[in-house]
């Protein structure tokens, strides 16, 4: 089978859940070509059955802003003739799923049936759903595709609530490739961020609002003033200047390394005793999954897709959203030792559930079902 995959190249959720999708069939014997305006952070170094096709943006004067979505769409058909691409896969509703709507109809008038599944997986749904003015066509694209997959069954709900979708959304959760996982014991020296009596907490994002990124500080500063905590903050973002200052504010900037964005986040994680995530919206919680299988647990909100990712007090805790007092209440209980050791295994146990081997024969069926010709009426 050879299948476009069409996604955003950046350290994002579905960038990395596309990538890695990418990578699984590609070891499984089938032809995988990322349609993108970049090399996919998560891609590596050359591997059989992969293959990356640029998006190349106009320069043309006479537009202010560079119609990507066009010359995206062109660059879907292009792909599909001369790779003769059985299937496109698109992750995030826009402009993926449009430009994807209209390769498609141009490949039809030339006589190419291309099938388009679209992934959605967050904030294409949550913060664009907000926006009227995209609504039509966010809609118009979903009901278009050929099959749609949601990454839980929050985001699916909260699709329909926005939208006027009357397409089928089957749930496909986020995975982990447990390979990634594996021998990263040694990787960094834990000595460097926090002597072996402090707390090593760890937070991960793009520093988004919806991050609440202020939150985790202000958790942080009372769980520095009850027990001996270090904080890694892995990321960048419009409110990282804001957290910095809070710190300051708080007393605790010395007690936290902000590290900007990391290629390979995992090796930090790896170092932590527990994971921080007080979104204010959170689709699935890619980060969390991986934290868990690192055997960190986490702490987050209850905040979309995450109760559905975290068991709460089994492989982590769940608190109302923006609610310190509690989440600080809930990390002192993790961070004890004789609660750490127990909620480590769990939470390692529970992210097997999400492993890659389980996951992608859920895709693999999906792709099936609209690759087989309809039968006639």
């Amino acid at each position: 089978m050879r299948v476009g995959m069409v996604c955003y190249p950046t350290f994002g959720g579905s960038g990395v859940v596309a990538t890695e999708l990418g990578k699984a069939l590609a070891a499984q014997g089938h032809e995988v070509h990322f349609i993108t305006y970049d090399q996919p952070v998560r891609l590596g170094s050359f591997r059989p059955n992969v293959y990356y096709h640029e998006v190349r943006i106009s320069k043309y004067p006479l537009f202010d802003y560079p119609p990507y979505e066009l010359v995206l769409a062109s660059k879907m058909v292009e792909v599909a003739r001369q790779q003769k691409l059985d299937i496109l896969h698109v992750h995030y509703a826009i402009p993926h799923a449009s430009s994807a709507y209209t390769a498609k109809r141009i490949l039809e008038a030339s006589g190419h049936h291309l099938p388009v599944i679209t992934t959605l997986h967050g904030t294409d749904i949550t913060l664009l759903g907000k926006d009227p003015s995209f609504e039509p066509v966010i809609s118009f694209a979903i009901n278009q595709s050929d099959a749609v997959t949601a990454v839980s069954s929050s985001l699916r709900s909260d699709t329909y609530k926005l939208f006027g979708i009357n397409a089928d959304i089957e749930v496909i959760p986020n995975f982990i490739c447990p390979s990634h996982f594996t021998n990263l014991d040694g990787t960094h020296n834990r000595a460097d961020f926090a002597a072996h009596d402090e707390a090593l907490v760890c937070h991960i994002s793009n520093f988004r609002p919806v991050k609440r990124v202020p939150d985790v500080i202000k958790t942080f500063a009372k769980v520095a003033a009850q027990r001996p905590a270090r904080l890694m903050m892995v990321g960048d973002g419009p409110d990282r200047p804001a957290a910095e200052r809070l710190a300051r504010e708080l007393g605790v900037a010395d007690k936290i390394a902000f590290l900007g964005k990391l290629k390979n986040p995992i090796e930090a994680l790896a170092l932590a005793d527990l994971f921080l995530l007080p979104s204010e919206s959170e689709s699935f919680g890619l980060a969390a999954l991986e934290a868990m299988a690192c055997g960190v647990p986490v702490l987050a909100t209850e905040a979309g897709g995450l109760p559905e990712v975290i068991r709460h007090g089994v492989s982590g805790m769940l608190a109302p959203i923006g609610d310190v007092e509690t989440m600080a209440k809930h990390a002192l209980f993790l961070l004890d030792p004789a609660n750490l050791d127990r909620f480590r295994k769990q939470a390692k146990e529970r992210a097997s559930a999400f492993h890659i081997q389980k996951v992608l024969p859920t895709y693999l069926a999906a792709y099936g079902r609209i690759l087989t010709p309809k039968s006639a009426d």
